[in-house]
């Protein structure tokens, strides 16, 4: 079947039989000592981008590479483990998948030699979901996908503070972007990985949202003594910007979403409601809404139904 689609992908798209030779093109980042970022498109996936929307990255100890994320296909994870030789000539020691989602895990195959960890929850969703996330990227992204399988985690993620290499690396266990997100904060450099939990200057997507769990765990973000945060998706910063922003977008959906739920919009209804000025520079702000009232309005309009009942 994937091989069907990829033919029909190369007939049907413009260009894309040129995307043989494609190459992800991958830079990392310093963002902190011994820290690096390859930092993804602010985009949808698409055949143009091959899925390059995420944002991974590594830390450099003196035991070896600790990988943080995959990005979304075997063609990406090559290129991040030669782009991480660039940079440090000692082995990879350890490869963390944040969440479930698939911009986050399709390039675990690369990491094979390793071993993945994650959560049990999102070893879990790995194997449950992670054929049908799949077939979907093989889909939006086509050919970049050329190879990939799914390959979950292999081993759980320990979540007691560790020193790996000279850094004192926590594993933090939150949710609310999924049912299990996984931070990673580095005390030695003070960056803290902060998964899809946070989201910069970008529209956070909700297909696996519980909005009142996300807003709770934004809460212990805030808590936290990182200098650097590098969001899910977005540029990395040394302010809290992300923080304050992500909150504020979860917050207006979830009252609008409700409010038009109480008054009784339908579905198509909801998706016209009009975006706030202050997030019209936020990419993907109509679209990420739009997705967001079909993955959150059932909900809403069942629960406003059961109020109404006598």
């Amino acid at each position: 079947m994937r091989a069907l689609v990829l033919l029909l992908a190369v007939l049907l798209v413009p260009g894309l039989a040129q995307a043989e030779g494609r190459h992800y093109g991958l830079v990392a980042e310093r963002v902190a000592p011994d820290t690096y970022v390859f930092v993804g498109m602010p985009e949808n996936f698409s055949v143009k981008n091959g899925g390059n929307i995420v944002n991974t990255g590594f830390i450099v100890t003196k035991a070896g590479v600790v990988v943080i994320d995959t990005g979304p296909s075997l063609l990406y994870g090559r290129e991040m483990r030669e782009a991480i030789g660039k940079v440090a000539p000692s082995p990879v020691i350890r490869v963390i998948n944040t969440h479930l989602h698939p911009d986050h895990i399709f390039g675990n195959q690369a990491f094979t030699d390793v071993g993945v960890e994650a959560s049990p929850a999102t070893i879990h969703g790995e194997e449950v979901q992670g054929k049908a996330f799949a077939d979907n990227m093989y889909r939006m992204v086509g050919p970049w996908m050329q190879g990939t399988e799914l390959s979950p985690p292999v081993k759980e993620t320990p979540r007691a503070v560790q020193t790996v290499g000279g850094h004192r690396l926590e594993m933090i266990a939150l949710s609310g972007h999924t049912d299990a997100d996984l931070m990673v904060l580095d005390h030695s450099t003070g960056v803290l990985f902060a998964s899809d939990l946070v989201f910069l200057d970008r529209a956070p997507t909700t297909p696996h949202a519980d909005m009142e769990g996300w807003l709770a765990a934004l809460d212990e973000v805030g808590k936290l003594p990182f200098s650097v945060l590098v969001p899910g998706h977005g540029r990395p910063e040394r302010s809290r910007r992300a923080i304050a922003q992500t909150r504020d977008w979860l917050i207006w959906l979830n009252q609008t979403l409700s409010h038009a739920a109480e008054n009784g919009l339908d579905m198509t209804e909801a998706m016209a409601q009009p975006i706030p000025e202050r997030f019209k520079s936020l990419a993907l702000a109509r679209e990420e809404f739009v997705r967001s009232v079909s993955h959150l309005y059932p909900r809403l309009e069942q629960a406003a139904m059961r109020r109404a009942e006598p």
